[in-house]
């Protein structure tokens, strides 16, 4: 049996929460990664020390993204510096938008907010290192008995 992407165009009666609710694109996807076109597609790998989050940011400078951590709460944001685009007439369809965007991370309770976080931004991607703390360990597996 195969799946077969639903047609919204089909029913125009259907409003957008009923039609991304029928989309099987989405239908096997988890909750707890929320998908926004506005966010900035992000990686985040869990290593030995430290974990490392790469963001997919392009059309943005250095000095256009502003990081910061605040109550286990990593907050990533950019604002365009570009404020003036000049807008011509022989566009037939104009898709790039390089805004802005604001996202915040909750961090784990491993993740030391004294130490130093690396930041680098290179070919429109922007990397952080956040050190994982040295004296937290993690718990030992547990087998829960099922009554």
């Amino acid at each position: 049996m195969s799946l077969i992407k639903f047609n919204k165009n089909r029913l125009p009666w259907i409003n957008d929460r009923v039609a991304s609710w029928l989309d099987t694109d989405d239908f096997f996807a988890d909750d707890f990664f929320i998908r926004d076109n506005n966010l900035p597609a992000m990686n985040v790998k869990e290593n030995k020390k430290d974990f490392e989050i790469e963001l997919a940011v392009p059309g943005f400078s250095k000095k256009d993204i502003e990081v910061t951590i605040e109550d286990d709460i990593l907050h990533i944001c950019a604002k365009n510096s570009n404020e003036e685009i000049e807008e011509e007439n022989n566009y037939k369809r104009r898709e790039f938008s390089y805004n802005e965007f604001d996202r915040k991370l909750q961090l784990p309770n491993n993740v030391d907010q004294n130490e130093k976080v690396k930041a680098m931004y290179k070919d429109g991607i922007l990397t952080l290192n956040l050190r994982k703390n040295k004296e937290l360990k993690e718990p030992p597996k547990r087998i829960i008995d099922i009554a």
